[in-house]
């Protein structure tokens, strides 16, 4: 689709105010904005796909790298050329554009590996507070779990899936004695709650996300060869029947961006743009900490080049220290049916800036499906006047795609391969169980439970040798050929990838170890 004639790099179309045959205003997203995040809202069936599309589709073409989660299975239609609807295009006829179908470079992840690449992260990498969140631990049981990770930290002992954090809740159940004169007390029924809460988890499917070959995230940050942006979809839709395990994952990719991506202060075209759909499931009944988190990570990640683009029913959904710090905003029609649904309308119309030729509060009720209330940055970083606005038809396909064409688009990834066969290395769980039955490979080593808590141990990896283990690593990656130069998996032998995976995987755990506490610390001490 082509623009309008007007329009100049460094900006997405959103669409246009004004009576078709008459002068039109067109309205902008500006990249150098982008990372200011946002917001698309309105009721069910006002357009907000549309809205959450279109803006992926100019991110894209802008090379920026987009993810989105496709929780009704009706956003991965932007790997398919358009169909030209009828009504698409007299839309495009009354914006003064010109419809022309078009597809964008698409990769499908899914946690549970049936509909895209599998997407796994270790609990080292989730860390206690979004592990006691996604296990709905309470303030004792949340404590408890710190201390493991403070006891694993400490013994080198890494927690990479499931097992592991068993096993680690075993080791501190037994040597309780032990642990408490330095941490407190952790009751035994303390930890068969959480492990009861670890098999709920296991039960809703969490133990394929848990796990290695760990996911990197500069896999999510690419451009094809074109110079687009890749647009990485989750499918959400059996995510969905859990939907803690769903929040805690998006949470916890933006605290892992967060936390990798460099300083790049405002950039003219942003790095990622984030939409996290259903973006009330983030914030419900979430413990103060945890909200505070989050509005830490939204009000610093635009410093990362990220943008956050949150998507859900009423302004209502999300909190007004996050709504405060949402630059760009489309709100799509409202109901005002019930007492709430007024107090949303009403929140809604009071975040705009006041446009004197209507009442913003009624023409919320009142706009057609397409049509928003559209206000977004301005060259200066103001927000523009809020007016009615005609959002522009997408290019590609509205809707879901066939099986035979998601698993053509899977098959021809350029990721093809590289996540698809679990590992499983050494970790806590096999060193306990050497320690539990004698075979200590490292001469003189002695039992577990006689060797005080914290204390240097022979047949442990202490942060210092994690280092040196990091060089190691690093060498190893040079005799193995250029595994991590290969841009095309799909060119490479099983052996080559399951060796590239495991070198991948262990350079982010060494690198984990020093992250870790960073990030702890940007959740409130909470781990301490």
């Amino acid at each position: 689709m082509s623009d309008d004639p007007n329009a100049v790099p460094g900006e997405i179309l959103v669409g246009a105010s004004g009576k078709p045959g008459q002068d039109l205003a067109y309205r902008y997203l500006l990249l150098p904005f982008g990372n200011r995040h946002g917001l698309i809202s309105g009721a069910t069936g006002g357009g907000k796909t549309v809205s959450l599309q279109r803006l992926a589709e100019g991110f894209s073409k802008a090379g920026t790298a987009v993810f989105l989660a496709d929780v009704k299975g009706d956003i991965a239609g932007l790997s398919q050329p358009g169909d030209s609807r009828p009504a698409f295009i007299e839309r495009a006829k009354q914006l003064g554009l010109d419809y022309a179908p078009e597809k964008f470079p698409v990769v499908f992840w899914d946690i549970f590996g049936e509909q895209g690449h599998p997407v796994r992260a270790t609990i080292a990498e989730m860390g206690p507070l979004l592990l006691a969140r996604m296990l709905d631990l309470n303030e004792t049981q949340e404590g408890a779990l710190n201390i493991v990770f403070r006891v694993a930290d400490e013994q080198g002992l890494l927690l990479l899936d499931l097992k592991d954090l068993r096993a680690m809740l075993g080791y501190v159940g037994e040597n309780a004695s032990d642990i408490q004169t330095k941490y407190g007390n952790v009751a035994p029924a303390t930890i068969g709650a959480i492990q009861r809460q670890l098999l709920v988890l296991e039960n809703q499917g969490g133990d394929k996300f848990i796990g290695e070959p760990a996911l990197d995230l500069n896999d999510f940050i690419a451009k094809d060869k074109n110079g687009c942006g890749y647009i990485n979809i989750l499918a959400a839709d059996k995510l969905m029947r859990a939907p803690r395990l769903y929040a805690t994952f998006l949470l916890w990719m933006l605290t892992e961006l967060f936390a990798h991506l460099p300083e790049v202060g405002d950039l003219d075209v942003p790095k990622l743009a984030f939409f996290f759909d259903e973006a009330h499931l983030l914030f419900s009944d979430a413990p103060k900490s945890l909200l505070t988190a989050i509005e830490q990570v939204v009000r610093l990640i635009r410093s990362k080049g990220v943008g956050i683009y949150f998507v859900t029913q009423s302004p209502l959904d999300v909190p007004d220290t996050v709504l405060g710090q949402l630059g760009n905003r489309i709100q799509h029609a409202l109901r005002a049916f019930t007492p709430r649904d007024q107090k949303a309308v009403r929140a809604a119309a009071e975040t705009f800036r006041r446009n004197d030729k209507f009442d913003t509060a009624e023409a919320i009720t009142q706009l057609e499906v397409g049509e928003a209330l559209v206000s977004m940055l301005d060259a200066k970083g103001a927000p523009e006047v809020v007016d009615r606005t005609l959002i522009a038809p997408p290019a590609a396909r509205v809707g879901p795609i066939t099986p035979l064409e998601r698993q053509s688009i899977i098959e021809n990834s350029p990721l093809y391969g590289l996540y698809d066969t679990p590992m499983d290395r050494e970790s806590a769980y096999e060193v306990l169980q050497k320690r539990a039955s004698g075979r200590m490979e490292n001469v003189g080593a002695k039992p577990a439970s006689t060797t005080p808590v914290g204390a240097p141990r022979a047949d442990d990896a202490p942060p210092a040798q994690a280092s040196a283990d990091a060089g190691v690593l690093g060498k190893i990656g040079g005799m193995v050929g250029g595994l991590f130069a290969r841009t095309n998996p799909k060119r490479m032998s099983p052996a080559e990838l399951a060796a590239r995976a495991a070198l991948q995987s262990a350079a982010r755990s060494v690198g984990t170890q020093i992250t870790r506490e960073v990030m702890r610390n940007i959740f409130g001490n909470m781990s301490r």
